[in-house]
């Protein structure tokens, strides 16, 4: 049996590493720059008060700079009664707002249908939606959790936050849970969106009419126990079947990464345009039912 020459081990062992080492050129990816388009933020609701659509301007993927306002545009929200409500950007800011004469006025009730109207860069854009019901928010009660670990954030023993609601009879009610603390919404991540439909997850889980399941209750628990004196709440809003899937498919983008990410899809939008340059984002309807509580150890439920 031959030898192994070990000096010809140690020049190829020396060649590989070179090899492998040497392949450490930055290229630079030249991407194109897509067309431009009008981004609409739009949520009516039927709480007193101003109303809000915040418009701006697309830009391209690997630009982090806080997007563009789209100023000099015409908004307006016409309802089925033939009501129009003018939105103005006082500011110049791309926030355009809709501000009552008296600041208790309401603008969104249950049962109507709303279309907003744009007219931006010579284009015409169109969205509508439909303001349904909400069932009050029954309680908020609050369950002692010990973790089985040392948490990253939050206390290891606190307390875990839940709201009763009961789904109107009838299929097809669709829900959007946020979540309440210190008399705001917290964990705004789309990661964290909390939606139903009926009582649960989907149509096909026939809870129709029924309490929420105890996940979506307890949704308002969010990576951290709370503690005794914390202040939390919750909104429920109502929402229609097609801003359900649009809620989910955002939830799905913002949560896809790692070993089992798949190519990101575009977001369809419920806005429509005549022609020319579309548009993104969303015109959402909502009622809203709130309650805020305090986390109370004498009164909160004993540990399971």
């Amino acid at each position: 049996m031959k030898k192994i020459n070990s000096s010809l081990i140690v020049a190829l062992v020396a060649a590989v590493t070179l090899l492998l080492t040497g392949c450490e050129d930055v290229i630079d990816l030249k991407t194109a720059t897509g067309p431009e388009s009008l981004v609409v933020d739009g949520w009516i609701t039927n709480q007193p008060g101003a109303q809000k659509i915040r418009l701006t301007r697309s830009t391209s993927y690997f630009n982090n700079s806080p997007a563009p306002a789209a100023l000099e545009a015409e908004v307006r929200v016409a309802d089925d009664l033939g009501n129009t409500y003018h939105f103005l950007d006082a500011e110049g800011k791309g926030d355009y707002r809709w501000i009552p004469a008296n600041p208790d006025s309401v603008m969104g009730s249950v049962g109507r249908k709303y279309t907003l109207h744009i007219q931006y860069d010579g284009e015409v854009y169109t969205a509508e939606n439909e303001m349904r019901r909400v069932p009050e928010i029954d309680s908020l009660v609050y369950t002692a959790e010990t973790l089985p670990f040392k948490p990253d954030k939050g206390p290891k023993s606190g307390y875990i936050a839940e709201f009763y609601a009961r789904d109107f009879p009838g299929t097809g009610d669709c829900y959007w849970i946020k979540p309440l603390r210190d008399g705001a919404l917290y964990k705004s991540n789309p990661v964290y969106i909390s939606i139903a439909y009926d009582a649960a997850y989907g149509a096909e889980s026939a809870t129709d009419g029924l309490i929420f399941i105890q996940p979506l209750r307890q949704s308002l628990t969010i990576g951290e126990l709370f503690e005794d004196g914390d202040r939390v709440g919750v909104e429920l809003l109502s929402i229609t079947p097609e801003t359900f899937h649009f809620l989910k498919q955002i939830r799905t983008e913002a949560s896809n990464g790692g070993l089992l990410a798949v190519p990101s899809s575009n977001i369809p939008t419920n806005l429509k345009h005549a022609g020319g340059k579309r548009a993104l984002g969303f015109f959402g309807v909502s009622a809203v039912s709130r309650l805020e509580g305090t986390v109370d150890a004498q009164t909160a439920r004993p540990e399971q």
